[in-house]
């Protein structure tokens, strides 16, 4: 197998070896059982623990958002 994968009996005995591959080297790891791929072993994204602020700089404000608009809503009438 390559270096990117291991057996299902492999992870058994070394996963705290594999586990420690797959945090260094920011890539996937394939676990096969009788020579065929039945799960993949991941990275953890970079996230932000929580979900506050997982939004931060990705919304543009144009303009004014306080002041009333010229536009008689719908809804108002």
């Amino acid at each position: 197998m390559d270096k990117n994968s291991v057996t299902a009996s492999e992870l058994k005995t070394k996963s705290g070896q594999v586990l420690e591959r797959v945090v260094q080297s920011r890539t996937a790891v394939t676990i096969t059982k009788r020579g065929r791929p039945v799960a993949r072993l991941v990275p953890v994204d970079d996230a932000p623990a929580t979900l506050f602020g997982i939004l931060r700089g990705s919304v543009t404000i144009l303009g004014d958002i306080v002041e009333p608009i010229d536009v008689t809503w719908e809804a108002t009438r």
